[in-house]
């Protein structure tokens, strides 16, 4: 051991850094190779600290182990001098893994033998600086000067850093002399608005090299895509089916309704393909016949396409049951997979015992799996195992279960079915798949995927990870879900306050509301928990572009004008976007009796109260009347029942201090008015919610006026149809509107409340 840190240390290693070093045993044996091979190549002494400095960075980063020599040589050569020359050197070895090493395209990749001078370090950075000399002047030392040095890199690739940002430093001290206090003041933060309005839409997010995803056909290039000998001939075969298209796949199991974290989902893989020039798959997985029905099946494609996204094909994972099946016995065959009699509680948890069976004959094991197929054993007294471990440490994972359940596609004919593990990454091979992107929790499935094409020597796509989209407030649980059905909470999946996309339709959000808020949280590679209301003001955004305005009183005041004649009758035009009025209009009725909101009329007067009272007239929208209360109309238990006023056009009197919206002759509908479903932010977090989601229910949630009074431009509403009654909210027509009634849902309140979902 001490020989081995005086080795490491004799490279310019620290004692602490060397012993640190010797507790990986891989990272030690290279090193150490590493070491050896410089020597040899520049002698005992000629490894100095920035040689081994290299040496280092060099042994940690390198995959394949086979080029070790290669670059120790180059390095101690003097080839490779830079960390840039190193991340060039070590990126065109994950892109050429194949040997013979092209000498001349290295050399050129990385820069050997490229001398930067002074001079030109000066030229490239001076003309830098002038094309940004206007906002360098305008924003002095707030500009970001990492902007410059960015710039000034990509024109001298090979020149060191250090030497370029002490020249910018230079020239931009030359240009607007020293600090000045207003310099040294911090730059105002950016709002989250502003962040929003100058955020990338989707298609820039996801287009080209925006995610560093490998280019089809470059599998290889990506950290931890394993090159068999044969890992090359089976990207040509691909690229030549293909042609070099990108192609991903949306696989949602058809076991329940697609809620808000699936529109992530779907937005990534078909906008991934979209913004490419792809093409991408509907797949479901449907190789669990117990939990599946059509209705889940229509209803995800119904979701697909009401988001705007139109599948290339239509496929299912049984659509390959025959295929799989054949390529389970070849892996029994190769030796990598047997039957295994262990129960499924022996299977379950951490620290499982390895299987008695894994060494059985391979071919005692065809025997075993025949068997299983003509349904010679019971459910759960065999299994099919895969001889692998998985980055969390499962044991040998099943591939093959018994159930004797008819599927929905192939009814008896199977009563083996193919497991997730086995069967996704075959599925994305079979469809020549070039990105399979799968949320964060399938990571620990990475290794699993890769091995299993590789172990049957096929075309292996490469799997990618990103965060989860999560909403506070709600839970998306499918288990859970069915719990609040079952018990009567809400309705069915589509209830307005659940976070279901059938529910979010059936509220009234539109699909492009929900996919810019899927644009504005980000394709992240962490968790993103993220508040309602983020959601609704792209709702918002959208409905106020989209949604005619109507008129609407939720609880009713009758109004007289006693100064109009009985038999007054007149129409009101009222625009349907009061801000672009180009945008077309509607006609309202209007005579000597109207209704107001009951909260529009205060019979005491209070201080910044700005609508109707006693002594305080107020503005009737679009109608040109201000009235004013003559009388106020009670009931025998004191409640104000009618107003009697009088009117005057809007033109002749002082103006009011608001307007407020009336109908008349009106539509009496149904409002139901939602707020958030749980009272915690995570129901389902046992520290916040210690008796469990259920426990939790708003009982607010959803409040029904049965007696709404809207003006009649809504009446010829088709389910789903959208409206914003002016200064009450955005409402969607219900599927539970008749030629008797129509019923609305809030949709959204007109401003965000931090209070309300």
């Amino acid at each position: 051991m001490a020989e081995t840190v005086t080795l490491f240390t004799s490279i310019g290693l620290s004692e602490q850094k060397a012993k640190e070093t010797l507790k990986n045993e891989a990272l030690t044996s290279s090193l150490k190779d590493a070491i050896i091979q410089a020597r040899s190549v520049c002698g005992a002494e000629g490894v100095a600290k920035p040689m081994g400095t290299l040496l280092y960075t060099m042994v940690s980063r390198l995959k394949d182990p086979r080029r070790l020599a290669f670059l120790s040589a180059s390095i101690a050569q003097c080839k490779i001098c830079t960390e840039l020359q190193l991340s060039a050197a070590l990126d065109f070895l994950k892109s050429h893994p194949q040997d013979p090493i092209n000498q001349k395209a290295f050399d050129e990749a990385c820069g050997v033998g490229v001398k930067i001078t002074p001079e030109q370090i000066e030229d490239a950075v001076e003309t830098v600086i002038k094309k940004h000399q206007e906002e360098l002047l305008e924003e002095r030392y707030h500009f970001n000067m990492g902007l410059l040095m960015g710039e000034a890199r990509a024109a001298l690739k090979w020149a060191e850093g250090k030497a370029i940002k002490n020249e910018v430093d230079m020239q931009v001290l030359h240009l607007l002399g020293p600090k000045t206090e207003a310099d040294l003041e911090k730059k105002s933060k950016v709002t989250l608005q502003g962040m929003m309005e100058e955020g990338k839409s989707l298609m820039e997010q996801l287009r080209g090299e925006a995610l560093k995803f490998h280019k089809p056909g470059e599998n290889y290039t990506t950290e931890g895509y394993v090159v068999t000998p044969n890992t090359m001939n089976l990207l040509k075969k691909h690229m030549e089916e293909t042609g070099g298209q990108v192609r991903t796949r949306f696989p949602p199991e058809p076991n329940g309704i697609l809620h808000i974290g699936h529109a992530k989902a779907i937005n990534f893989n078909f906008g991934y393909a979209k913004a490419n020039n792809g093409i991408c798959f509907l797949r479901y997985d449907d190789t669990n016949p117990e939990k599946e029905e059509e209705k889940y099946f229509t209803a995800i494609k119904e979701m697909v396409e009401w988001l705007g996204y139109k599948p290339y094909a239509v496929t299912h994972a049984s659509d390959n049951f025959q295929k799989l099946y054949d390529l389970a016995v070849d892996l029994v065959r190769r030796g990598h997979a047997y039957v295994c009699h262990q129960k499924g509680e022996e299977l379950k948890g951490h620290n499982v015992p390895p299987s008695p069976w894994r060494d059985r004959p391979v071919e005692e094991s065809l025997v075993l799996f025949e068997r299983m197929k003509k349904g010679l054993f019971a459910e759960g007294e065999a299994t099919l195992r895969m001889k692998m471990v998985m980055e969390d440490g499962k044991l040998d994972p099943v591939a093959y279960r018994i159930k004797y359940t008819p599927h929905h596609r192939s009814g008896d004919e199977w009563c083996i079915y193919p497991t997730y593990d086995y069967t996704h990454c075959l599925c994305d091979s079979i469809e020549d798949i070039t990105h399979s992107l799968c949320t964060k929790e399938f990571q620990s499935r990475r290794s699993s995927y890769f091995w299993l094409c590789n172990a049957l020597d096929l075309y292996c796509p490469v799997q990618w990870e990103y965060g989860r989209l999560n909403l506070t407030y709600t839970v998306v649980s499918k288990r859970k879900i069915i719990k609040l059905v079952d018990t009567g909470v809400v309705r069915d999946w589509d209830d307005p306050r659940l976070f279901t996309l059938t529910a979010l339709r059936r509220r009234g959000f539109p699909p492009e509301a929900i996919n810019n808020f899927c644009a504005r949280v980000g394709v992240t590679v962490s968790q993103t928990t993220t508040e309602p209301h983020l959601l609704e003001a792209c709702v918002r955004d959208v409905l106020n572009d989209t949604a005619p305005r109507a008129m609407a009183v939720l609880e009713p005041l009758k109004v007289t004008i006693t100064n109009l004649p009985d038999n007054t009758k007149s129409d009101v035009r009222v625009p349907n976007f009061p801000a672009n009025e180009a945008k077309g209009s509607h006609l309202v009725p209007f005579s000597r009796t109207i209704y107001i909101e009951q909260s529009d009329f205060r019979e005491v007067m209070e201080k910044g109260y700005k609508r109707l009272t006693p002594e305080q007239p107020v503005g009737l929208r679009h109608a040109g009347y201000v009235i004013s209360v003559q009388k106020v109309i009670k009931d025998d238990q004191g409640k104000v029942i009618e107003l009697e006023v009088n009117c005057c056009s809007s033109e002749t009197s002082e103006k009011p201090k608001a307007f407020i919206q009336w109908v008349c002759q009106p539509l009496v509908c149904e409002v139901r008015l939602y707020e958030r479903l749980f009272l915690h932010k995570h129901p389902e977090d046992p520290s916040e919610v210690p008796n469990g989601f259920l426990s939790d229910i708003n009982p607010d949630s959803m409040r029904i006026i049965p007696s709404a009074f809207v003006d009649v431009s809504v009446k010829g509403a088709k389910v789903l149809d959208k409206f914003q009654f002016e200064r009450v909210g955005y409402f969607s027509l219900d599927p539970d509107s008749t030629d008797d009634k129509l019923v609305f849902n809030r949709t959204v309140t007109l401003k965000e409340d931090s209070g309300k979902i």
